[in-house]
């Protein structure tokens, strides 16, 4: 079997949805890797720019895989690790890397007939989800009606953002301690609408120095904080080991890493309660499964945050240490509009099939249609 094309489509899906109570627009590449047996495999990455992202695995990393076999995972990875990082770069190059990887997993199930979830080992089929919420504009009695109604709808584990804009407007010398003030009073509402029972993350998303996320931690013990996702700008190890001594608020971090080496460095400083690789980001499905081994050597669990839900759900699923899925508001995001034989969730909990592969079923023509409007 070899490869015969790769094609990355940069995608904005126009349909919009309410994601913690305001509109957003998803925006996605979508790999296609073709084979010479008539087995297509589909891949998907984003958060960053996608666009940019699709350019990358036309013109740099389609040619150095086409004409080899796709279930060669580990050499294509190398190739391609080479060819768009010659220098140890991440970024772009790893979400590049890890849509055409996650294609090459689809290929692999379906040439078994297995789902991915098996071939990586088959630890569980149910996943509990976790939604995200809590869009820093809402109001507080906004942001309390969105949590009561996750809840009304079965799911046991909130995650609502704080910390924002926090350093990503740095030049505009944002004013911390009124960000930090602000994010108490919005925790204890939502804790207040919620109840004791619910589970309840906070997700800084990298934005917050050392003395703000240590403050907000210690302030937010009171409140029952399932864990603190990405409290300090770079996921820096020594300041989150650091942390993690002071607070009794769990840690996780890891979403936007590209490559396993920074899950290394997290997990000897003992910096981390839950690794978190995304297999859209982590340089796919191979690398991902490679920091779900080393999390496990230092008994630490994995947990995915940074979406793609239907994708990492076979890593969770399959790896022994694997444990929650992140949802958001609006449901799957772009996935809801663009594939059928997407996962079930009921009351609250993921279900995977035994369809072959990732069990996706891109609707080519609506794919179509997104990539003529981007």
């Amino acid at each position: 079997m070899k490869i015969t094309k790769v094609t990355a489509t940069h995608l904005n899906m126009s349909a919009r949805h309410a994601a913690g109570g305001l509109d957003r627009e998803d925006t996605t590449c979508f790999v296609a890797v073709e084979t010479d047996e008539g087995i297509t495999g589909y891949g998907q990455t984003g958060i960053t720019q996608t666009d940019i992202v699709a350019a990358c695995v036309n013109k740099t990393l389609a040619p150095v895989v086409i004409g080899h076999n796709p279930l060669d995972v580990e050499n294509l990875g190398h190739m391609m690790y080479w060819a768009a990082s010659p220098w140890g770069q991440t970024g772009y190059a790893s979400h590049a890397i890890a849509a055409i990887d996650i294609a090459l997993w689809d290929i692999k199930g379906k040439l078994t007939g297995l789902p991915v979830w098996r071939l990586l080992g088959g630890a569980r089929r149910k996943l509990q989800i976790y939604i995200t919420f809590g869009a820093e504009k809402l109001s507080l009695d906004e942001t309390q009606a969105v949590a009561k109604d996750i809840v009304s709808k079965g799911y046991a584990r909130l995650k609502m953002r704080v910390g924002r804009p926090g350093l990503s407007r740095r030049t505009e010398r944002p004013a911390m301690d009124d960000i930090v003030s602000a994010d108490i009073k919005r925790i204890a509402a939502v804790r207040d609408a919620i109840g004791p029972d619910v589970g309840l993350a906070l997700d800084a998303g990298n934005r917050l120095d050392y003395p703000n996320a240590v403050r907000l931690a210690k302030e937010a013990e009171q409140y029952n904080i399932a864990f603190f996702e990405e409290p300090i700008t770079q996921n820096d190890p020594a300041l989150m080991a650091q942390m993690r001594r002071i607070s009794r608020v769990p840690l996780a971090a890891g979403q936007n890493e590209g490559l396993p080496f920074s899950f290394k460095q997290l997990l000897v400083a003992d910096a981390l309660d839950y690794a978190q690789p995304n297999v859209a980001i982590c340089s796919g499905v191979t690398q991902a499964l490679k920091v779900a081994g080393m999390a496990a050597a230092f008994n630490v669990p994995i947990s995915n945050g940074g979406g793609h839900a239907p994708h990492n759900a076979h890593l969770q699923a399959g790896a022994i240490n694997g444990s929650m899925i992140e949802c958001h508001v609006g449901g799957f995001g772009a996935y809801d509009q663009m594939y059928e034989g997407l996962p079930t969730i009921k009351d609250g909990w993921l279900e995977l099939t035994d369809a072959p592969g990732f069990g996706l079923v891109p609707d080519l023509d609506r794919i179509k249609s997104a990539a003529a409007k981007s």
